[in-house]
């Protein structure tokens, strides 16, 4: 296939062709219109002798072509510098781009094209340009962390069914209901984490679907607590809810953020020892309403605060072998879902064993009203 031309040699091309064309149009202009003018103006001088008028029509001819042709050089000059110049000022950033496309198309996302170019556009360009590769780089280094954090992930549970068979193949694991039981959890670890894996995937693409309505945050804290309930008086953990007096009306998918309050609650109480306290507060404001999760167990350290809504994240991963640990991505799901509310989930500790603090923000919907 037969490679184009470049850019600038197109550009250089057109504005040569431009000014070619002007020149000529300038000379021929010039040839038709100034000797006719000329000989008019020398008859009304009233100068009628053959020879003056031979010899000053020869002067202008020769004034006239030389002036002519010293002007058409000039601005023939003049105009190529100025039009080398433009071309260079539009080819080069543009050249630049391509390169960095190049980069990116062969796999190298830290590139970087500089914010400079002859018009507004080509900047916006650049800028839109070094985005885009940014954007890319991050979802190629989250790409290869989530793999590499699912292998780990899968290795633990695979590994567990992997011994017990071959315990069960060789008789050295006895064959029973205990053994079946942990074969079973196994397996139902892997598909709960299929299940987060989907549920992430869609909540950081923004792909839940989220059916928003007027709802009262109050009663979806009283909701979800009494869902917990249970397990918390299975660990021996108390659990409380405070709810305003009034409703604290907020815009939100119920199903979803049930969802969030769910992972909230049994982070809380993964972290809380038995005879721990975790206590439930929501608080309405004039923009926003905000729901907490305030347990005093195990804390986490100042460094970690934002580290724990990452995909896998454990704040102890000897929990993950005894499969008390989850699956490591409720909170990356909550947060991704209070996102998509247009809330913010944040995490508050002092430190290790000092307890924690995770609050939800949502703006709110409508005006406080009295609670039926």
């Amino acid at each position: 296939m037969r490679q184009p031309s470049s850019l600038a040699g197109r550009l250089m091309t057109a504005q040569v062709l431009v000014i070619g064309i002007g020149a000529l149009t300038l000379i021929g202009t010039a040839i038709v219109v100034a000797p006719g003018l000329f000989a008019e103006h020398l008859a009304r001088t009233g100068e009628n002798a053959p020879g003056v008028q031979h010899h000053a029509e020869r002067a202008f001819a020769s004034s006239f072509a030389i002036s002519l042709a010293l002007a058409t050089l000039a601005s023939l000059i003049a105009a190529g510098l100025v039009s080398w110049f433009l071309v260079r000022r539009v080819a080069h950033p543009v050249a630049q781009l391509a390169d960095a496309a190049d980069a990116v198309a062969a796999g190298d996302y830290r590139v970087h094209v500089p914010h400079t170019g002859f018009s507004s556009e080509i900047v916006r360009l650049s800028l839109a340009f070094d985005h885009m590769a940014t954007r890319l780089a991050d979802t190629e280094t989250t790409r290869t962390r989530m793999l590499a954090d699912l292998a780990h992930e899968l290795r633990t549970p695979l590994a567990t069914l992997e011994a017990f068979i071959d315990g069960m193949e060789d008789r050295v694991v006895p064959i029973e209901d205990q053994s079946w039981q942990t074969m079973r959890d196994q397996v139902a670890r892997l598909r709960r984490l299929a299940t987060d894996l989907r549920e992430a995937a869609a909540a950081e693409e923004h792909a839940l679907g989220l059916v928003l309505k007027p709802a009262d945050a109050g009663q979806l804290a009283e909701t979800a607590v009494a869902a917990a309930r249970p397990r918390y008086q299975a660990k021996g953990v108390t659990l409380d809810l405070n709810i305003p007096e009034v409703s604290a009306q907020v815009h939100a998918d119920e199903e979803r953020m049930q969802q969030v309050l769910a992972n909230m609650l049994d982070n809380a109480l993964r972290n809380t020892p038995p005879g721990g306290h975790v206590d439930v507060q929501v608080t309405a404001g004039d923009r926003s309403v905000r729901t907490q999760v305030i347990d005093d167990g195990d804390g986490i350290q100042p460094d970690e605060l934002e580290a724990v809504f990452d995909r896998f994240h454990r704040a102890d991963p000897a929990r993950a072998l005894n499969g008390g640990g989850g699956s490591g991505l409720g909170l990356t799901i909550a947060r991704a879902i209070v996102v998509d509310h247009g809330g913010s989930l944040t995490a508050r500790s002092t430190g290790q064993g000092e307890g924690a603090t995770f609050t939800v923000t949502l703006p709110t919907h409508l005006r406080d009203a009295p609670r039926p």
